[in-house]
Order: C-alpha cells, then sequence, then structure tokens
C-alpha cells in the first residue's frame, strides 16, 4: 500500500501446511523507496516472529536484490545496517532462511537485441542507473563495460559508464576470491585494487578495475529487477572487434564471474535464450533466467552438459551429423578436438560453427553433391564451401545428432548469402575446441 509521501508494511506468517496464523501491517513515517521498504518488511516479518516464539522460519520475499544482498550479508549496501540487524535477530531461532518467492526466482529477463553479427543484452548499472548493452556471451565469465576515465576505448554509442558518478559502486580488493578467479589480475597502486586484463580468440582484449555495482535488469513483470555487489569489470583500455551499438560483454558462462554463477542461489543456474536472424537489427528476443528460463513442450529436445575444465563452456556431445539421410559420426584426430564425451562448446558469441577438419571434410563432400549449383571459392578466403547463385538454392535438411538430441537445421543456420549471387555454408574446420556458433542456434529456443 502506496499513498503520495507514505508507504507501509505487510508481514503474513504461515505454518508448514501454508495456513495463515498471523499478520502484521505497519506503516512507515515517511515514504521509502519499494527496495528500502522490503528491508523493513524483512526486519519486521523477524521481529515479528520473534515476539511469537517461532522456533525456525523461513522468510520469502519477491524482491530478489534485498534477498540476495540478505543472504551475502551485504552489510556494506545502503541498508547495510538493517541487514546486520536481521541476522542479529535471526540469532535467536534455531534456524533462519532466506528465499526468494516463486515469482522472483522466474521473474528475471531482458531483451537480445540483434546487431551486425552481435546480440546485444539490456542491463543497467550503477546508482543513478546507466544503461550497458554488452554482447550476451556464453563462452566467457566476466561482464564488463567501458568505463571512464578511459585510456583506450573503442567508439560506442551509448555515454560510457563513470563510476565517479555512482554511490554504489566499490572496487574489489586485490587479495579477494573474485579476483583470484581472474587468469590475469595484478594489484593496482590505489588501495590495493584488483586491476584484470580479459583477452578473446579474436584478439580482441579489455584491461580496467574488477569492481562490484549495482546491475539492473528487466524482469517479465513490468518491474525492474536491482542486483547489489554484481562483480564486473570498469575497462578503461579495450579494442578489438566490437561494433559501435554494444559497450561491453555480458558474461553468461560457467566459471566464478559468470552473471550466472553470481545469481547461482536465486536462479539456480537456469536460464534460456533466442538468437534472432543477425540481419533483423529491429527485432528483440529474450533471454529468461531461473525457473521461468526452463524450456518444456512439444518438440522439446534436451542433451546433457559435461562438466569439463575450464568450468567457462558448456560442452555438449555431438555424436554425427545427417545430411539428408546420411548420417557421418563425428571424428576427430586432435587431442582438443576428441570424439569423446564433451567434444563440442556451444557458443552465443562466436558465429560460425567449427569442426575437426576429417569430420568437415566428410560434411563438405555429401553438401557439394546434394546441391545443384556451381562451387566457387570464397573472395574472403574464410568458408571453404560456396556457391555462385543468385536465387535461392536447394539445401538438405542438416541434422546435429547430440547425445540424446536430434537437432534439424535449417538452411538459415547452416548457410548464408555473402553476396548477391555468392552463399556459403557456414560450418568450417578447425583443429582447436570445436563450437556450435550461434548462427546454427539462430531461431531456436537455447536453455
Amino acid at each position: 500500500m502506496e499513498q503520495e509521501g507514505s508507504s507501509s508494511v505487510g508481514v503474513v506468517i504461515r505454518d508448514s501446511n501454508g495456513q495463515v496464523v498471523a499478520a502484521l501491517c505497519l506503516p512507515l513515517q515517511s515514504y521509502f523507496s519499494a527496495e528500502l521498504s522490503e528491508v523493513f518488511a524483512l526486519e519486521q516479518g523477524v521481529l515479528f516472529a520473534q515476539e511469537l516464539q517461532l522456533p525456525r522460519i523461513i522468510v520469502e520475499s519477491d524482491a530478489l536484490t534485498v534477498i540476495q544482498a540478505v543472504n551475502d550479508k551485504a552489510t556494506g549496501s545502503i541498508f547495510g545496517h538493517l541487514i546486520q540487524g536481521i541476522h542479529q535477530v535471526c540469532e535467536s531461532f534455531e534456524s533462519c532462511h532466506f528465499k526468494p518467492s516463486l515469482q522472483s526466482k522466474s521473474s528475471i529477463q531482458s531483451n537480445i537485441i540483434a546487431n551486425g553479427g552481435e546480440h546485444l543484452m539490456k542491463i543497467s548499472l550503477g546508482t543513478p542507473a546507466v544503461e550497458v548493452l554488452g554482447i550476451a556471451y556464453t563462452g566467457s565469465d566476466l561482464t564488463w563495460t567501458q568505463c571512464e576515465p578511459c585510456e583506450k576505448c573503442y567508439k560506442q554509442n551509448l555515454p560510457l559508464f563513470d563510476p565517479q558518478q555512482s554511490s554504489t559502486y566499490g572496487n574489489v580488493p586485490y587479495n579477494s576470491s573474485p579476483c583470484k578467479a581472474l587468469n590475469t589480475a595484478s594489484c593496482g597502486t590505489d588501495k590495493n585494487t584488483c586491476q584484470y586484463g580479459y583477452s578473446y580468440g579474436d584478439q580482441s582484449f579489455t584491461n580496467g578495475d574488477l569492481g562490484v555495482e549495482t546491475l539492473t535488469i528487466g524482469s517479465t513483470t513490468s518491474h525492474q529487477v536491482t542486483l547489489p555487489n554484481i562483480v564486473f569489470g570498469c575497462g578503461h583500455n579495450n579494442d578489438g572487434t566490437f561494433g559501435e551499438a554494444g559497450s561491453g560483454i555480458i558474461g553468461l558462462g560457467g566459471g566464478p564471474l559468470s552473471l550466472v554463477s553470481q545469481l547461482n542461489n536465486s536462479i539456480g543456474g537456469k536460464f534460456s535464450y533466442c538468437l534472432v536472424p543477425i540481419e533483423n537489427s529491429n527485432v528483440t528476443s529474450k533471454i529468461n533466467f531461473g525457473s521461468n528460463g526452463l524450456v518444456s513442450g512439444n518438440g522439446v529436445v534436451s542433451t546433457p552438459l559435461v562438466a569439463k575444465d575450464p568450468s567457462t563452456f558448456y560442452y555438449l556431445t555431438l555424436e554425427g551429423i545427417s545430411v539428408g539421410n546420411k548420417r557421418f559420426a563425428y571424428k576427430a584426430s586432435s587431442k582438443a578436438v576428441a570424439s569423446n564425451e564433451g567434444n563440442i562448446v556451444i557458443d552465443s558469441d562466436t558465429t560460425l560453427t567449427s569442426l575437426p577438419p576429417e569430420f568437415h571434410e566428410d560434411l563438405v563432400s555429401a553438401v557439394e553433391k546434394a546441391i545443384d549449383a556451381e562451387r566457387v571459392s570464397d573472395p574472403r578466403g574464410v568458408l571453404s564451401l560456396c556457391f555462385r547463385s543468385r536465387d535461392e538454392i536447394h539445401i538438405p535438411i542438416i541434422t546435429a545428432h547430440f547425445t540424446g538430441a536430434d537437432v534439424k537445421l535449417k538452411p538459415i543456420n547452416t548457410f548464408a548469402r555473402m553476396d548477391d549471387d555468392l552463399v556459403c555454408f557456414t560450418m568450417i574446420p578447425s583443429g582447436s575446441v570445436a563450437i556450435f556458433g550461434n548462427l546454427a542456434q539462430i531461431n531456436f529456443l537455447v536453455g
């Protein structure tokens, strides 16, 4: 209940069967933000339970940011003194736990925008919130954005994030666990801070300060979700193949620094996304987290993730690929792409699908035989199988056979028109890690 200039908090206590045993409503003396009101509600809830002499309590709230702050004992936040008091009261119970309600677990959602070969995810950082469009990247952990002061930054359309203008920004110490989770880190000259270095397969890179900040993201409702104390990179020296529309990367990998891992207590490691065709720059899709990110229903197939090092990557087992009715078993001579469990990485940012050379050669031979068009070379020297045609060519059904899941790929997933009269196969040979790229995932709900 909120009126102009005032607000109130409500508490409902239920037994283990869900029956209401007590309720409380308290007016607040002045107007508070929704987030601060939720903290007051939690404080009054545990005090009320203490007054009723309850032995064990589970406290639920649909304010995900508040539950996470309480569980993280974020005493350095703007309502840290209240969190400290809540935990002191909790010590009087045999057990006292805080968890998000089902609604908050399933509510985190953001838009994904296709732009020039990148799929950009919308978030905001800081207080006041500054919009960030970062590449949604399942093959990387660190979330980072370009920051002021900028030693070297690529051109971006959005304003740079300035940590000095945010009331919730903090530096991460060099001897902290987030800093130790980085492959490349150094001690800053200013107050023992953590400085990071991060590079990518295409030689792009970011260097800067590791910080903590409030991250704001959308939801399935009209309300934004604010997440305090999210570790991220404040990049002061960044360059590479980044487009102007984006301002960094959203790390969605499996390592400890990724956004998915930092929200694990709330979302249980669950998320799903749908990538739209890269040429549809005015079309958006969704990425969902938590129980709302579960993929189910008719036509859904499932294959297990395989736990391997490094933990950043999501490994699948590809057993073979069919061209029409002819199936080719996965094979590899290199240890890097060996034909055992977890032989391919699914990646939302890498464009092309890369396969072991000998396996790729079998597919190229079969695809060439199935297509009635003139084979030509790619003038860019990147793709190994191209055809000369201004018209649509008949492309055979190509099926990726994962363990327990057959995925029928449409022409948009396996071929791309490079010029008006040039169509090319978007799977390439590689002797390093095999990757199921984002073109192969377009218009699929992946989770």
